[in-house]
């Protein structure tokens, strides 16, 4: 009988990867440095603490959630029910650590909090997947109806009412300072290490980048596509569902219309300028982390000169189309 090929041996991730990574993304880090270099020089106080908190912590869920989203994006899809999948998870933990029956068990309460809606906005996610490989769904089509019928969940569930808390155990995750580093920046850089080196060093992520490349050839290769495709839409759930208690614990208050809002745009859009093709087959794990700061660092530098919202989101938007086309083109030619 033929024997079947050995499999490559693993080898721990090495400065080698991590130069060819930052390479691939040379513009973004460009275009980073430039908006960086800007506010160095002519913004009051950029190079303070404070405002590094500031911008780290006010990107740190866009950074979360677009992991997810580059993962799905890798596979050919998009997810555009991320924004709501938060807002599920942002009104289900209060109603958890809030509810009478745990008021003799409020630690179990925060517990379950922490768990219980990140699991139901994973398994939204799930019905994602379930749309795109069962029904045959254009992921576009098949996200766009928790886009939808998502938020509407969040507020039936709340009856859209705001909720305010005060639950300085459970807020810990979105305004506790370990060692003076905000944690939802802590958790932010495991997540992005963790992502890394599932695409770098696991059969997953060579899986997620083959079907991204070209599914029929991936499926004839005996790669499990459904599988991937359910996973990519979980993980991505997940992280939504996160990222949502993340700003709920921030704000103190879960509010059903608001959470979440056009997360999904902010998403993939560092995912775009990040250099990943949205046509799939990569994954610019560094680069997604990229783009994101460019976004927050124009949003930033256009509020900071006292720029009206409507208009710094035109800029903004431009800056974005700008930069996408020009690593759209570029990656085309490689």
């Amino acid at each position: 009988m033929p024997s079947s090929p050995a499999r490559p041996a693993r080898r721990p991730l090495a400065w080698g990867d991590l130069w060819a990574d930052l390479h691939a993304i040379r513009v973004s880090l460009l275009i980073l440095a430039a908006l960086l270099l800007f506010n160095a020089l002519l913004t009051p106080n950029f190079l303070s603490v404070q405002t590094l908190n500031v911008n780290l912590t006010q990107v740190a869920t866009t950074v979360i959630v677009a992991m997810g989203m580059t993962l799905v994006i890798a596979t050919g899809g998009v997810d555009l029910s991320v924004g709501s999948l938060m807002a599920i998870s942002g009104v289900l933990a209060p109603l958890l650590f809030l509810n009478p029956a745990f008021a003799g068990a409020p630690a179990l309460g925060v517990a379950l909090a922490f768990v219980l809606p990140v699991l139901a906005a994973g398994a939204f996610g799930l019905l994602n997947g379930v749309f795109v490989t069962r029904l045959r769904l254009q992921p576009i089509v098949a996200t766009l109806v928790l886009y939808i019928a998502g938020r509407g969940i969040a507020q039936v569930i709340t009856n859209g009412q705001l909720q305010s808390f005060t639950r300085p155990d459970f807020s810990y995750i979105g305004l506790g300072r370990p060692l003076g580093i905000p944690f939802q920046v802590l958790l932010m850089l495991v997540i992005v290490a963790v992502t890394y080196w599932a695409v770098r060093r696991t059969v997953f992520g060579r899986y997620v980048l083959a079907v991204g490349g070209n599914e029929q050839a991936a499926r004839l290769a005996g790669i499990p596509v459904a599988r991937v495709k359910l996973a990519v839409y979980s993980l991505s759930g997940l992280l939504a569902g996160v990222a949502g208690l993340i700003v709920i614990a921030i704000n103190s208050s879960s509010d059903a219309n608001q959470v979440g809002l056009n997360m999904e745009l902010d998403a993939i859009a560092a995912v775009a300028v990040g250099g990943t093709l949205l046509s799939g087959g990569r994954a610019q794990v560094l680069g997604t982390v990229a783009g994101a700061l460019i976004i927050q660092l124009i949003r930033y530098t256009l509020l900071a000169r006292g720029v009206p919202d409507a208009a710094a989101l035109m800029v903004k938007a431009a800056i974005i189309v700008a930069a996408v086309a020009l690593l759209q083109r570029r990656g085309g030619r490689s």
